[in-house]
């Protein structure tokens, strides 16, 4: 159906998809209409052009210090489910940056803002966990649910993690595109709940 529109570079499992989100993250995909809008797609990303921002509700406080995080992933060298920050030199480890940017402080959680400048498997849930901030619901690379995720399971679909904005230049006409989604409604109301306990 829809895929017969699509670019073909990923074959008929992934039509026209450029880049990927994780399983449980919600947010913006782009996805190619041709081939050429493809190529120029995947040559953005590969360049670092291509602005990526996302939103995490993660575990503990970062004390309104922004970071970068630049640690290199593979394979989990056991769980090849996995990702893992491994050593530089190790076989197939590639490098992965992510920044990060506090937005509100709620004691036990911070909502963070983040902007890749790589985008490898997994790579903000590994490097917020191996920063000691799993993301919030991440039953891969999180610690035990804490009290709060278990009272408010229903609302945990997965990590509160999300593709908030996109930012890229037009495969064709080369004008800047910015797409933004807005948080779902599970998200936004976790931080409101956090607030509403802040107080």
């Amino acid at each position: 159906a829809m895929g017969d529109s699509l670019s073909g570079i990923n074959g008929v499992i992934r039509p026209g998809i450029v880049h990927r989100i994780d399983r449980d993250t919600s947010g913006v995909l782009v996805i190619a209409k041709n081939d050429n809008a493809h190529v120029s797609l995947a040559e953005q990303i590969k360049e670092h052009s291509v602005n990526r921002i996302y939103h995490a509700i993660v575990l503990g406080n970062l004390k309104n210090d922004e970071g970068t995080v630049n640690a290199p992933l593979a394979r989990h060298p056991v769980d090849r489910k996995k990702m893992a920050v491994l050593p530089r030199g190790t076989a197939g480890v590639r490098e992965a940056v992510t920044h990060y940017f506090p937005v509100t402080d709620f004691g036990s959680f911070s909502h963070i803002r983040l902007v890749l400048e790589t985008g490898r498997t997994h790579q903000i849930r590994v490097h917020m966990s191996h920063i000691g901030h799993p993301v919030m619901g991440d039953e891969v690379y999180g610690a035990n649910r804490t009290p709060f995720e278990k009272r408010h399971g229903s609302l945990l679909c997965g990590q509160c993690l999300h593709a908030g904005k996109l930012r890229f230049a037009h495969p064709t006409s080369g004008e800047m595109m910015e797409l933004e989604a807005p948080l779902p409604t599970e998200f936004a109301k976790l931080l409101d709940i956090l607030k509403q306990e802040r107080r």
